[in-house]
């Protein structure tokens, strides 16, 4: 039944890109209250529950592995976060200067191919990723598996209003399906192969580092004129209801 359910979600979040087109609504500035609200949402989830997860992950990690391989990460778990920010930092900082350089140039404000290439391929990484820790999560019961899917769902909405902005018609065209897909197919080897126990640890460190840098990137340009309090309000009243459940 749990399984069924998450089903259901992963097919949710898929639909997210595949209707991202219909929240253009949202695109402009000031920046959408929506926006702004749904991206504190996410980022109080990685907050009060991917990053302590990881704490609790260390036990896992010790038991299962020795002094070689990946034993480093043993008290170092938080570097795989760290590596996930600098990878999607570095990615903002290609697209931007792609679209800086193009429009230098006199043409269109948007990405060259290779750098749409490389940001869709390293999204769909985090989708695939997302993906498989959705069903991983029903573990844990499904008021996890609600809440993870709802802080996900959101992150989406937040990541598709940015990968518009920055590839345009090629995003809409190619992007928002390989992402589709990407999310349906993570959860697809989540169910017909379960790595060891330390894989969920290590991904959910990259994802934490991934979403905080891809909505606080969205939110702190001045330019966007972001709404603080309704990002606040979000936050705030996303942890109440964390600690809630």
């Amino acid at each position: 039944m749990v399984v069924l359910t998450s089903l259901f979600m992963i097919i949710g979040l898929a639909s997210v890109h595949l209707f991202s087109q219909n929240l253009r609504v949202l695109d402009g500035v000031p920046r959408s209250r929506f926006l702004s609200l749904a991206g504190g949402m996410a980022v109080s989830f990685v907050l009060l529950r991917l990053l302590p997860a990881l704490s609790e992950g260390q036990e896992a990690i010790e038991e299962t592995t020795d002094r070689g391989s990946f034993y480093f990460l043993k008290d170092h778990v938080y570097i795989v976060a760290l590596l996930s920010l600098v990878i999607f930092y570095g990615l903002e900082r290609l697209a931007k200067g792609s679209r800086k350089r193009r429009r230098e140039a006199g043409k269109e404000d948007t990405t060259s191919l290779k750098i749409f290439w490389l940001h869709i391929s390293t999204f769909a990484v985090m989708n695939g990723l997302i993906g498989y820790l959705l069903l991983h999560n029903q573990e844990r019961g499904l008021k996890t598996l609600l809440l993870f899917f709802i802080a996900m769902a959101l992150k989406f909405i937040v990541n598709d209003h940015g990968l518009h902005a920055d590839h345009k018609e090629k995003y809409d065209r190619i992007g928002r399906w390989i992402l589709a897909a990407a999310v349906l197919l993570g959860w697809g080897i989540r169910y017909l192969h379960r790595f060891p126990q330390l894989a969920p640890v290590l991904l959910q460190a990259f994802l934490a580092g991934g979403v905080l840098l891809n909505v606080l990137k969205e939110e702190l340009p001045e330019q966007r004129e972001s709404r603080y309090w309704v990002f606040a309000l979000g936050a705030i009243g996303y942890a109440l209801l964390l600690l809630a459940f």
